[in-house]
């Protein structure tokens, strides 16, 4: 009877979202298009400026990165770089509202999740779908009917969606000179491939209408692609019924769908090649591993925080042939994602575009809610300094140090199974301890925490996927919806707070399962207990 209780309530919940999503994507207003008062582009073939509004992007309103570094003496910056949507154009009436279902909704979920880490602890959790495919499946489509509906009704954070827009636009008319055309571009090529691909769909017929919707629908598909990977994973170390609810929980997650589906972000996007990376270095896989940790590289430079996780595997190894193997599909998978766009190329650009992305924001913090945030340092530049360093060779430290952490946990593991907790460690601690981390850089940590939990097993693992989820969902919220706009306040300060502390506790939790063989393990029949094991 309970089987049949809930497949019918699904049933009517999917219904409910499709006709949803029908109706607003059939009454969508093309918001976008209120995007040209403020982000209006002209393209011309050959050109190498782009304009906004009436003048070219140096002179213009805004361009990305470019705005004023402070007062030199006391590293302050003057001026805070608009991160809301609303600081654009006054479009922030339109989405703003939203902001206060988002959050109701958000303090829901995350209630279920910390309750669910106690039935999980306590072994009360008790889930019997049976293998039933139609719950799986009603699963998936209502996550992405869901997203959709968002999409087409919060316009997303207007710098990046006009930015998203002409890069797309500029890459469908000629893609091979993409980077002369459009100077303002500070990515890396992997992801222009998919902008020509929407800029293409989005030109035909009357689809340009439903352009903010397109631009937001490659996360949107990699949010349930990695929903998808990681029922598939944990279906390898639970019952599928606590296999289909693991997966729920990042389906519903908010700290997930604000990314894509509201803010109009591509996080998803890259978080999906890293977990497929860590996937194949777990199964030993080194080869296609390999290309998609170059894959994440090439398509932002966070990708770089990641890549020491395949050193670790590749010494571990001590094998030359495996070395060999992972850099030839590394080097082919960059010849193949960087010629097109190297032509007529000074040889050394892509290394100039890498060093052109990190330094657009010399600042301790850029509104990521940190170790840096807390000490009062958002938007400080990153020259000014600490005790006896700067902040910028504080961050350069705490990166050495974090790699060289993870290494050590991966090492003491002597198992590949450790590689979503080593690429987690990377990703927490670079965020919570370098400078320059924006908001969204914390995002792939939600997934490898909830990954690194269906590996390993350890009940406070869950425990951090729930608190990184808050943390994460907090930050961006509070950027996304204006909250930044007047001061780092107290909820900022809190959050970064919190994040100090999860970092701290993920370290001490890592040493415990690595080095002490000590895990809090829940296995496939949510059995909870201390006991001291080798991974």
């Amino acid at each position: 009877m309970g089987k049949k209780v809930v497949k019918y309530s699904l049933a009517f919940v999917l219904i409910f979202s499709v006709i949803l999503s029908v109706y607003v994507l059939y009454n969508y207003s093309g918001s976008t298009e209120g995007f040209r008062g403020n982000f209006q582009h002209s393209f011309t073939q050959g050109s190498t400026n782009r304009s906004w509004g009436n003048g070219n992007t140096n002179q213009g309103l805004w361009q990305r990165g470019n705005f004023p570094q402070g007062n030199a003496q006391s590293g302050q910056s003057q001026w805070q770089m608009p991160r809301s949507r609303g600081d654009f154009g006054g479009f922030r009436g339109t989405s703003a509202k939203y902001g206060v279902y988002i959050m109701a909704y958000a303090a829901i979920v995350f209630l279920l999740f910390i309750l669910s880490y106690y039935a999980l602890k306590n072994k009360k959790l008790k889930l019997d779908l049976q293998n039933d495919k139609f719950i799986i499946a009603a699963l998936f489509l209502i996550g992405f009917f869901m997203r959709l509906y968002i999409a087409a009704t919060i316009e997303g954070y207007s710098g990046d969606i006009g930015l998203f827009r002409s890069w797309a636009q500029s890459a469908s008319q000629d893609i091979l000179n993409f980077y002369k055309n459009t100077p303002s571009c500070d990515y890396p090529p992997l992801y222009i491939y998919v902008l020509y691909i929407i800029g293409k769909v989005a030109s035909i017929g009357n689809l340009s209408h439903y352009y903010n919707v397109i631009l937001k629908l490659p996360s949107i598909l990699a949010d349930i692609a990695s929903s998808y990977i990681i029922y598939k994973i944990a279906n390898k170390h639970f019952t599928k019924s606590i296999s289909a609810f693991i997966s729920a929980l990042y389906i519903f997650n908010p700290a997930v769908f604000i990314n894509s589906s509201a803010w109009g972000q591509v996080d998803s996007f890259f978080t999906m090649f890293v977990i497929i990376a860590v996937y194949f270095l777990s199964e030993k896989k080194l080869g296609f591993s390999s290309v998609f940790f170059t894959g994440a590289v090439l398509m932002k430079p966070q990708g770089i925080i990641f890549a020491p996780v395949l050193f670790f595997e590749i010494v571990n190894e001590r094998s030359l042939k495996n070395f060999l193997k992972a850099f030839v599909a590394s080097l082919v998978t960059a010849v193949i994602v960087l010629v097109p766009f190297a032509i007529g190329q000074d040889p050394l650009w892509i290394f100039k575009l890498y060093e052109k992305t990190i330094s657009e924001y010399p600042y301790a913090s850029v509104n990521g809610f940190n170790f840096y945030g807390l000490l009062g340092a958002n938007y400080v530049n990153s020259g000014t300094k600490l005790f006896v360093f700067s902040y910028s060779t504080w961050g350069f430290i705490f990166i050495v140090l974090a790699t060289l952490f993870s290494w050590f946990i991966y090492i003491k593991g002597k198992n590949s199974n450790l590689a979503y907790l080593a690429a987690l460690i990377q990703i927490a601690l670079v965020f919570t301890f370098s400078t320059g981390m924006h908001e969204r850089y914390l995002f792939p940590a939600v997934a490898l925490a909830i990954i690194a939990f269906l590996y390993i097993k350890d009940i406070r693992l869950f425990g951090l996927f729930v608190g990184f989820s808050i943390t994460s969902f907090l930050n961006m919220y509070y950027v996304l919806f204006g909250g930044l706009r007047n001061s780092f306040g107290f909820i900022p300060m809190l959050v970064s707070l919190a994040n100090v502390v999860i970092a701290v506790y993920l370290a001490k939790v890592s040493y415990d399962v690595a080095a002490l063989n000590k895990i809090y393990i829940v296995d496939s029949g949510l059995e909870s207990h201390e006991i001291h094991t080798t991974i």
